[in-house]
């Protein structure tokens, strides 16, 4: 404790400060020591002392504020407090007290060596200040003492350093006019060593005095002699110029340039350090000293510019020239890619340099110079894309575009460097164009290329279809030809996807280009490639349903079936996972709009309902041409007393039947509405039944035709009308009903114009029983038969004078005979 409080006022106190401080002072100072500590620990007012501040920072009563006043404090508390809050008062504050004691002992004892350390730092400095002082004192008197001998010695040599002066300037006059009157000479020696440079910085110097002094006779003279000479320098500067051009043009004809050769590094590198011609022509290098030094002479920069393009065109028009001798029809034109190469080695390459070298020697002509060099280059680069243009035309006809498309990427990627020097030029953007233009035309040939080998497998499946007719054998079956044209077909799309995407690869320069990240994706290759074959074959299978008399009559009816199927399974998953394939592969940044997937299998569903619906009209012109033929080659009042079916409705029978295979083949069954028990066993007595009867009474004799005729046209109205066209549904009960009714109404309307015998009567009864046995099994609703043959029964006897009919019985021994 001792020592605490022995420390304790030594914190309060500075190093300099009396420990004689009046007793007065020493709460302050407390006060400032506790800041300090507060302020060491980052403590707020409230953070030290637990409680917060008062309202008033100036209030006398406040134990924690600056203005505290204890007698003030006291007096406060005797007028307003009792006796028992004043004890608990000195208890509290004897308690606080104690604390702070406690709490200054604490922060003492835990920061001893650290007060221990500053004092010694303190002590140390006192010393190191008082040796500092004495050192800049002595250096101040040593300061003194030599600007005292500085201005004694300047006093002394005032005079000596004026004629210095004057006689350094009469000598470097001298000087000067030695040089003058030496300057022929020189010119003439730097003529003949070949120092060009050296001698038009000489000419360079003397230049303005000559020029000042020329009325002088002696000046005169060197000036005379100077411009003679200066002459002939600059006729040697412009041979040597010529020269250096040459030998520049014969170096670059043998260079092969690398893909690196393009980057801006190495152009300025290639222009500037061209390798010297064997003969000891100068090079790029010494050309643009040669262009330098003339333009230092005087010669004017406009003339020198259009040498320079001059000899260049020369030598550029000679690749041109040679390119376009490739092109001929004699030689055989190298390949796509070897043809890219050499327009790259040789006048990229050249223009490259050329516009390198150009800048380098006239960089000072300013914007009218690279107009120039800009109409230059777009000039002859306007006749290399023209060549171009035509190579790449005759790569039109393949089918691989891997060549195709590194050709043209070495060609953009290599008119890069002449697009960076050449902005103005626009060569890159030309040459971007082309490569857009070639694209475009690589997709209409995928696309003719699909459309050719959609007819190719069409050709392939009418071939398959005949082929088994010409022979006698069995061929492949519809299910089989389906799914080996839907398989080629894909496959050529995807061939042809893959072949476009190759413009789109990372690794090909124009790729990154806006027409291939949007339009080419989403307007080239989805909306005119993909979808514009799947419209295409769909107007080519809708070119099938013309009428019988035309294109329809030769479309093999096995052709349009299995087109109706391959367009139907196009509506249903193939369109859909064309389109999202080709959505995955060409992601398409492009917000124009595009054709929406339910839009084209709509398209193509509709081309299946019309393509089968033509199908049901082929086949069942077909069953009813033989119908009709039988019918109207028939006399029908002559015949015979039937004892067999016809031929004719044999044949019909099977032909249905083998339809009816043929549709199962690709289409599903189809619903039906509930048969009844005896369809099978239905005889003849249903065109004797009580409505056939009323016909066929025996009070039916030609005196009364008119009261038949009224007896059938009534019961007509009440009778279920049949729809013979009908929409036909995508199954194979729909499709035979179709064929069937035409087939069945075609016979009807052949009787009705045929009149019959007894027997003719007979015989139509015994033929629609025989179709009735076996048709009703195709159709949706049995009772579409029974009432198309009903009409033709009731037809013919209408048409009959002797409608007698056959005995259900004989009828059905005839049919089953037959």
């Amino acid at each position: 404790m001792a020592a605490a409080a022995s420390v304790g006022p030594g914190l309060g106190s500075g190093p300099g400060d009396s420990p004689e401080g009046s007793e007065a002072d020493a709460p302050e100072r407390r006060r400032k020591a506790h800041g300090m500590l507060k302020l060491y620990y980052g403590l707020s007012e409230g953070e030290a002392t637990g409680h917060t501040a008062g309202p008033d920072p100036l209030d006398p009563t406040d134990l924690n504020g600056a203005h505290f006043d204890p007698e003030v404090y006291l007096d406060k508390l005797r007028r307003e407090c009792p006796l028992a809050q004043l004890m608990d008062s000195e208890t509290d504050m004897v308690r606080q007290i104690r604390a702070l004691d406690s709490d200054m002992q604490t922060l003492v004892y835990e920061n001893y060596n650290k007060f221990i350390s500053a004092t010694d730092t303190i002590r140390k400095m006192k010393n190191d200040f008082r040796k500092m002082e004495d050192e800049m004192d002595r250096l101040a008197t040593n300061m003194a003492v030599i600007t005292n001998f500085s201005a004694r010695i300047s006093a002394t040599l005032q005079d000596r350093h004026e004629r210095i002066t004057k006689l350094a300037g009469v000598h470097a006059l001298l000087r000067k006019l030695q040089f003058l009157f030496e300057l022929p000479s020189r010119l003439t020696k730097c003529v003949e060593l070949g120092a060009y440079g050296q001698a038009v910085r000489y000419q360079g110097r003397a230049r303005a005095v000559l020029q000042q002094y020329q009325h002088l006779p002696s000046f005169r003279a060197i000036q005379d002699d100077c411009q003679v000479i200066t002459a002939r320098l600059a006729q040697q500067l412009r041979q040597r110029f010529r020269c250096g051009f040459r030998a520049w043009s014969l170096f670059s004809n043998h260079i092969e340039c690398p893909p690196h050769f393009f980057s801006p590094t190495a152009q300025k590198l290639s222009s500037l350090h061209l390798c010297h011609h064997r003969e000891g022509s100068s090079g790029a290098p010494e050309q643009a000293e040669c262009v330098e030094l003339l333009l230092a002479l005087g010669e004017p920069a406009e003339e020198l510019c259009e040498e320079f393009l001059a000899h260049a065109r020369g030598r550029l028009e000679e690749e041109l020239s040679s390119l376009e001798s490739e092109l001929g029809p004699s030689p055989p034109a190298p390949d796509v890619l070897e043809f890219t190469d050499r327009g790259g080695n040789g006048f990229v390459g050249g223009l490259c340099q050329v516009a390198a070298a150009y800048q380098e020697l006239f960089a000072a002509q300013g914007p009218a110079g690279a107009e120039k060099l800009a109409a230059f280059a777009q000039e002859l680069g306007g006749r290399y894309f023209a060549l171009v243009e035509r190579r790449l035309a005759q790569e039109q006809g393949g089918s691989d575009n891997s060549l195709l498309v590194r050709a043209l990427d070495r060609f953009h990627r290599r008119l890069r460097a002449p697009g960076a020097l050449l902005a103005a030029a626009r060569l890159s953007e030309s040459a971007t164009e082309i490569v857009e233009r070639v694209a475009r035309e690589r997709l209409s040939h995928h696309l003719q290329g699909l459309k050719a080998a959609f007819l190719s497998c069409l050709t392939d499946v009418r071939q398959a279809l005949a082929a088994p007719r010409l022979a006698g054998k069995e061929g492949p079956s519809l299910a089989e030809l389906l799914a080996n044209v839907a398989s080629s077909i894909l496959s050529h799309i995807k061939a042809s996807l893959a072949s476009v995407h190759l413009f789109t690869a990372k690794e090909v320069s124009f790729s990154n280009k806006p027409y291939f990240r949007g339009e080419f994706c989403s307007q080239g290759v989805r909306e005119g490639l993909i979808v514009g074959f799947i419209r295409s074959m769909c107007q080519t299978a809708q070119s099938f349903c013309d009428s019988p008399g035309e294109k329809g009559g030769a479309t093999p009816p096995a052709l349009l079936l299995l087109l109706s199927r391959l367009c139907l399974d196009y509506e249903t998953a193939t369109i859909s996972y064309i389109l999202t394939l080709t959505d995955e592969q060409f992601l398409v940044q492009d917000q124009s709009p595009v054709t929406p997937v339910s839009t084209l299998c709509a398209e193509a569903r509709e081309t299946a309902r019309r393509l089968l619906t033509h199908y049901v009209k082929v086949q069942g012109l077909v069953i009813s041409q033989m119908l009709r033929k039988s019918v109207e080659t028939r006399d029908w009042l002559s015949t015979l007393e039937p004892r067999n079916v016809r031929a004719v409705m044999k044949r019909v029978v099977e032909d249905t039947t083998a339809i009816d295979v043929q549709v199962g083949l690709l289409y599903e069954e189809g619903v039906r509405k509930a048969q009844s028990s005896d369809s099978s066993k239905r005889t003849f007595s249903v065109y004797s039944s009580s409505r056939q009867q009323g016909r066929y009474a025996p009070s039916y004799t030609p005196s009364a035709p008119m009261d038949t005729n009224l007896l059938s046209n009534i019961q007509k109205l009440f009778s279920e009308r049949i729809d013979v066209f009908s929409p036909v549904e995508f199954n194979k009960v729909s499709v035979l009903t179709g064929i069937i009714k035409i087939s069945l109404k075609t016979l009807l309307e052949c009787v009705r114009l045929r009149t019959f015998g007894r027997f003719g009567l007979q015989q139509v009864q015994v033929d629609c029983h025989f179709l009735q046995l076996y048709l009703w099994r195709f159709v949706a609703d049995e009772e579409l038969v029974h009432l198309l043959l009903d009409e033709v029964v009731a037809s013919a006897a209408l048409r009959c004078p002797d409608p007698v009919p056959m005995e259900p019985s004989v009828v059905e021994v005839i049919c089953e005979r037959g």
